[in-house]
């Protein structure tokens, strides 16, 4: 069973001594409809029939409302939010109040079949006789799915619904003190004259950012559709007309043919001031979404090189320590060539007896004048003496395995 509201069966009763009590409640009811009253007042218990809450009504007179003027609402499965937005004084709607859905099931995407327990995302209408006020999950109104969208395209399912009792099983599911402040806005709306208020449900904000994580998605398509609705409400401030036709939803189309959810659109326009809104609106997230991307792609990028070169570092440590590749000390007459080393003055040969008589004696002298000083020999690295000491060793192979190591990270 995927409904996740019902209604109680009637409290008509046939007890003997009893009178039957359905036609008097039918009357009642019809008389109630009559009077212009749109909303059931029959609950036993009257948790429908709560006033709107005074902070909330002092915060619509802040904010320029009506507490009658319509409503529209916006649910966002990724955030868990339902927000409700209300028609001001100016004739835009303004956000009222966001509340935290409790539970929704399913995963992002639409709704597809009876049983999937899936909630539905898309474009609804919900009108009195939707309200729901004997609920066993305290308080619940129908969200209209299937719509005909939904229909041209084969999806069924029924008793899709907004809810307390904080339990979902393809419905929306709030706390029941939130359904009671939401079931009030709706009632109000509906005394004040709205015939059925607008549900927008969207896998998440129709923002660019989001649309960058989910482009991956088999469902990028259906919600870049849905975004074209969610930018006609932004830019435009008003619930959009929608219509179907080829198997799309169409906002705000004028047209002189007429659409059918199964047949081709006919032709239509867009007023023009909302068609170049959205338009630029359409334009400045599409260049958003491309910048996104490709800064995730090069993101991306640098993580896989970052893991090749991990793997060719841990590839080469394993082999050294496996003996594959051990590691060579570097050869000593190399370290060692590169290192000064203190000379000795060679050993002169004695002069001749006639060099000794022309100097009278002072060839020694003479010779022992300071040779002019070498250039210095560069620095380098000069090998202890200790050849045979357990550092030492160790020493020698480190130098030889992080030189092998060096031209990995090169």
């Amino acid at each position: 069973m995927t409904s996740c509201s019902s209604t109680p069966p009637s409290r008509g009763t046939d007890r003997p001594g009893r009178p039957r009590l359905m036609p008097l409640l039918a009357g009642a009811a019809l008389a109630a409809l009559v009077a212009g009253c749109q909303v059931s007042e029959f609950a036993s218990d009257g948790v429908h029939l709560k006033p709107v809450p005074y902070k909330l009504v002092a915060k619509m007179d802040r904010l320029g409302m009506a507490k009658r003027s319509p409503i529209l609402m916006r649910i966002f499965k990724e955030e868990s939010a339902l927000e409700v937005w209300k028609r001001d004084t100016s004739g835009r709607y303004t956000l009222l109040k966001e509340y935290e859905i409790c539970a929704w099931s399913g995963k992002l995407g639409p709704k597809l079949k009876e049983g999937d327990r899936q909630a539905p995302e898309g474009f609804y209408n919900v009108g009195p006789g939707q309200m729901n006020p004997n609920s066993s999950f305290h308080l619940a109104f129908n969200i209209g799915f299937p719509n005909q969208f939904d229909r041209s395209l084969g999806r069924t399912g029924s008793h899709l619904m907004v809810h307390g009792d904080c339990s979902s099983r393809g419905c929306y599911a709030m706390e029941d003190d939130q359904i009671e402040e939401i079931y009030a806005l709706a009632r109000e709306a509906f005394r004040g004259g709205q015939s059925a208020f607008q549900i927008q449900a969207f896998p998440f904000r129709m923002t660019a950012a989001n649309l960058a994580r989910h482009q991956n998605s088999k469902h990028i398509e259906f919600w870049r559709m849905l975004k074209e609705g969610s930018d006609h409400f932004e830019v435009t401030g008003q619930a959009p007309r929608v219509d179907v036709c080829g198997g799309r939803y169409v906002f705000n189309a004028v047209t002189d043919g007429r659409f059918e959810p199964g047949s081709a659109c006919p032709a239509y326009s867009v007023p023009g001031g909302i068609e170049q809104l959205v338009a630029a609106k359409a334009a400045k997230d599409t260049s958003r979404v491309d910048q996104l991307m490709a800064k995730a792609a090069n993101r991306e990028a640098r993580q896989e090189r970052w893991a090749e070169r991990e793997r060719a570092i841990a590839a080469f440590f394993d082999r050294s320590r496996s003996g594959e590749d051990e590691p060579v000390a570097a050869p000593t007459a190399v370290v060692a060539s590169a290192v000064p080393i203190p000379r000795r003055a060679p050993q002169r040969p004695k002069p001749s007896p006639e060099i000794v008589a022309a100097t009278g004696g002072n060839w020694l002298r003479r010779e022992r004048q300071p040779a002019p000083p070498e250039p210095a020999a560069p620095l380098a690295y000069a090998e202890t003496p200790d050849n045979d000491g357990f550092f030492s060793g160790v020493a020698k192979g480190s130098r030889g395995l992080f030189r092998r190591a060096t031209s990995v990270f090169k």
